[in-house]
């Protein structure tokens, strides 16, 4: 199994490189929060890899960082969700935020999986600042809002903190208004 690449990057599309190791080209898929802190290609690169079999395909999946491995291979070890799923969820959001929504089981969050239960599939967070921003379940509001942003074509993200910006500034929850200040949240 490859568990690990160190070379150069030979191609970069988003949620797939190749990586060039002394003239072998790898093609590994990366989720969107690796593939923003990779370099352009002809650039050193060092990645994680998970190395995924089936039986008509091997499949190289690469993480900059230990927790975004971990997340993937918990993620694919949940029935119904695969290596592309995975990827998926953690390209939608970042590693910390998905393990706070597993954690606090914010379905608003977690609905790109519907139907999965993985709040006991991570362990309590070791991390001191995990408990902040614990809050009460997402409003309807709130949910219709980040739909809309999404359905836009807002990256999920980006669309979440402004949605969060734009409850705490409209107090009504209205929802015309509430879209509104998260537009201009966004075009900041």
């Amino acid at each position: 199994m490859i568990a690990h690449l160190r070379g150069r990057i030979a191609e970069k599309h988003p949620n797939r490189i190749v990586v060039d190791v002394g003239g072998v080209g790898y093609d590994v898929f990366v989720p969107l929060s690796t593939f923003y802190g990779l370099g352009e290609p002809g650039s050193d690169i060092a990645l994680r890899i998970h190395t995924h079999v089936r039986e008509d395909v091997i499949a190289l999946y690469g993480f900059r960082t230990a927790l975004e491995q971990d997340l993937f291979e918990r993620l694919i070890g949940v029935s119904g969700i695969g290596p592309k799923v995975a990827l998926g969820v953690l390209s939608g959001i970042e590693p910390l935020e998905l393990m706070r929504a597993i954690e606090r089981a914010d379905v608003a969050r977690l609905t790109a999986i519907p139907g999965v239960e993985l709040k006991d599939r991570l362990p309590r967070l070791a991390v001191a600042d995990a408990a902040v921003d614990v809050e009460a379940p997402p409003s309807a509001v709130r949910d219709d809002v980040l739909s809309a942003l999404v359905n836009l074509g807002y990256h999920r993200p980006l669309a979440e903190k402004a949605v969060a910006a734009a409850v705490k500034s409209v107090p009504d929850g209205a929802f015309e208004r509430t879209l509104k200040q998260a537009l201009r949240e966004l075009a900041k």
